[in-house]
């Protein structure tokens, strides 16, 4: 029995020389296929790589500016938080500061009010006084003349008795004149 044909009559691990032939040939296009195309795919391959690269560079330069502008806005946040606690410091001590001036000022107001006060107090208790003593002068003019039966006509005189009389009545009640003042 014979499986391979007469030139190859021995071994069975040798091929036959046709098969050998065409395997070559088509070994020889695959290669030559290859040879085409695979420059092609490392080329592919070879640019897919640095595009990763690159890729991989500008999220590490997109990272570290990232970075860089996180600390520029912490510190600018740290900035504006140690200028509102500033301020709210200044704010407060101008605060106090007011408050202390509207209470001198109060202070000051009330002490005028109160001087004014005190000085209208005392013109009214003169004119008063005065007022008082003409009332009385009156009365003691007329008393005078009823008591007397003459008419006290000269000014001087009637003058010169309501003095008088006005220092008899301040001179006997000066207890009720000091308890007034």
């Amino acid at each position: 029995m014979q499986i391979y044909a007469a030139g190859s009559e021995g071994n069975v691990l040798i091929p036959p020389l046709y098969d050998v032939f065409w395997s070559a040939f088509f070994l020889a296009i695959i290669a030559f296929a290859f040879s085409k195309v695979l420059p092609k795919i490392y080329a592919m391959l070879d640019e897919r790589a640095e595009k990763i690269e690159g890729g991989l560079k500008h999220a590490e330069n997109v990272q570290a500016e990232a970075d860089a502008l996180r600390a520029t806005l912490e510190a600018e946040l740290d900035e504006a938080r140690k200028e509102a606690a500033q301020i709210r410091a200044r704010a407060t001590e101008e605060g106090r500061d007011i408050v202390a001036q509207a209470r001198a000022e109060a202070h000051e107001e009330a002490d005028r009010i109160l001087d004014t006060a005190a000085r209208q107090i005392e013109a009214e208790r003169q004119s008063a006084q005065i007022s008082l003593r003409t009332d009385v002068g009156m009365l003691a003019t007329e008393l005078a003349n009823k008591i007397v039966g003459e008419s006290l006509s000269d000014n001087d005189l009637q003058l010169r008795v309501i003095d008088r009389f006005l220092d008899d009545l301040e001179a006997n009640q000066p207890s009720e004149v000091a308890k007034e003042r």
